[in-house]
């Protein structure tokens, strides 16, 4: 369930589940009367309470509005209802509650695009793809491996062969690119030495590059027949080598689910 207790009048009003609901009425504007959207805050106020109600009395039809959302109730499956279809950055909001405006307004609109080159296309694989990145960069929040690398010194799997390879070519993108052998595989697969001095650095810095290594990665290791598998293990595997983080990936594709699968 996308949201854990209740929102709106008298309810429990975790900043995480009122933030859902802000998107979610959000998405429901043409259900709502003369509103605009709301601030995704997380506070409770008057304007999501009044929007609450306002939905409730357009669409449940009821005369006496109760102002809650609860986590198995009928507004809540009314507000998924009322959804449009497809990904959006509106949607990738409420799929990575935690990231900032800033950051899903940087990363939506380049997501949008490079996940149809990939084919990464229907909801389902859409769902896996993003728990997968929301995870591996703290709900786009990093793009760029906090540890300095050192660890990958001399990896002769990853292709670091010569010094100071492990920090040169440590994790980068929105699923972290390591190890000089990758970097080149993906160089040359987009046109770009990104062995240079001047370029490895952009997989963090660019945000068409941080989604579209995450993107072309997805594709090269056929992880979009995965998730037609519903595979959230293997996929992960594949990922991070093992389970690292399973729940929390878990966690992030139960909201892709709900703001994507109908």
């Amino acid at each position: 369930m996308c949201i854990s207790a209740s929102v709106g009048k008298g309810g429990v009003n975790h900043a995480a589940d009122l933030k859902t609901v802000q998107v979610l009425l959000n998405l429901n504007l043409a259900n709502l009367i003369a509103s605009v959207p709301l601030a995704v805050d997380g506070r409770m106020g008057k304007k999501t309470r009044d929007a609450i109600e306002a939905f409730q009395t357009r669409v449940l039809g009821m005369t006496v509005p109760d102002g809650k959302v609860e986590p198995k109730g009928a507004t809540l499956k009314a507000l998924a209802a009322g959804m449009p279809l497809g990904f959006s950055t509106e949607k990738l909001q409420g799929i990575m509650i935690n990231a900032t405006k800033r950051n899903v307004d940087t990363y939506g609109d380049v997501l949008t695009s490079k996940m149809a080159v990939r084919s990464i296309d229907t909801p389902v694989r859409q769902s896996h793809f993003l728990a997968q990145i929301g995870h591996e960069s703290g709900e786009l929040r990093y793009t760029e491996e906090i540890a300095s690398g050192d660890a990958y010194e001399g990896r002769a799997d990853l292709g670091n062969t010569q010094p100071g390879d492990g920090t040169r070519f440590k994790g980068r993108g929105l699923i972290q690119l390591t190890g000089r052998a990758n970097y080149k595989a993906y160089g040359d697969a987009i046109g770009i030495n990104l062995l240079d001095a001047d370029s490895y650095g952009r997989i963090a810095t660019d945000p068409n590059l941080a989604v579209d290594v995450a993107c072309w990665f997805w594709e090269t290791r056929g992880l979009n027949a995965l998730a037609d598998r519903d595979d959230v293990r293997a996929i992960t595997r594949r990922i991070n080598g093992g389970l690292n983080g399973l729940a929390d990936r878990k966690r992030q594709l139960v909201r892709g689910r709900f703001f994507l699968v109908a």
